[in-house]
């Protein structure tokens, strides 16, 4: 297993410790810019934040971790960014999922992954196929990803099953729609942490966040730690989850 800090570890109450944590990994091109750099630089110093976090949720045991790589809107950025971000993905997965695999980390990845180069895709296919049977944390990559054209691509399937006269639409449930969902057979999420200093979910897990508990932070990608990490988990397991009840 990855080497841990077991002082920062040891901080965390394993009971009341969240199943499922995404993050929002924003702040990588201000970073730059705020020191002077190219934003490709925060991207890439950004990749060795994302390393660290998987690791320190290897060691704790965390059950999910999904990341928002990139979004169904970053297509928008100029070219250069996007064949940067593009060669960074590809960059980071060939030289990391070895020692993935080896930690027991099982990959995946939410979106629409075939909108990608096909060199891409096949890393892609190959990484959750060297993974597939690992029982560790299950790492999602959210990559041309939107919730809400994840909740579309669930409801046309759904109707798809209705057209067939598969099931009526009376028959769908909760259960039925998450089954459709890219994170399919995973927790909920308990815990968002956003870190770049906005405020706001961006198109990201609309469904899966319905009762997730949220930190946000100033810390821009690039300067996130573990120790914040921790930090975000202690707050989490301070917190009084009702999920719309009232305690006794």
């Amino acid at each position: 297993m990855w080497e841990s800090d077991n002082d920062l570890l040891g901080r965390v109450d394993r009971n009341r410790m969240p199943r499922h944590v995404a993050i929002i990994m924003d702040g990588n091109g201000r970073w730059a810019n705020s020191h002077g750099f190219l934003r490709s630089v925060g991207h890439t110093a950004g990749v060795k934040t994302l390393k660290n976090i998987l690791k320190t949720a290897v060691n704790l045991g965390l059950e999910a971790l999904t990341v928002y790589a990139f979004s169904t809107e970053n297509w928008k950025r100029p070219h250069t960014e996007v064949d940067f971000l593009m060669h960074l993905f590809s960059e980071y997965l060939e030289r990391e999922k070895t020692d993935m695999h080896a930690n027991n980390v099982r990959i995946n990845f939410l979106g629409r992954t075939e909108d990608f180069a096909p060199a891409l895709q096949k890393l892609m296919t190959d990484s959750m196929q060297l993974m597939k049977n690992n029982t560790g944390v299950k790492f999602n990559v959210a990559a041309d990803y939107g919730g809400q054209d994840e909740i579309i691509r669930a409801t046309q399937n759904l109707a798809r099953l209705v057209k067939a006269g598969e099931i009526a639409p009376e028959d769908i449930t909760a259960e039925m729609f998450d089954a459709e969902l890219d994170t399919c057979g995973q927790p909920p999420v308990d815990l968002m942490i956003r870190t770049g200093g906005d405020l706001r979910v961006s198109n990201f897990l609309l469904w899966q966040t319905a009762y997730a508990e949220f930190w946000f932070t100033d810390t821009p990608w690039p300067e996130f730690t573990p120790k914040e990490f921790i930090d975000a988990l202690v707050d989490f397991g301070k917190r009084d989850r009702r999920f719309g009840a009232l305690n006794k």
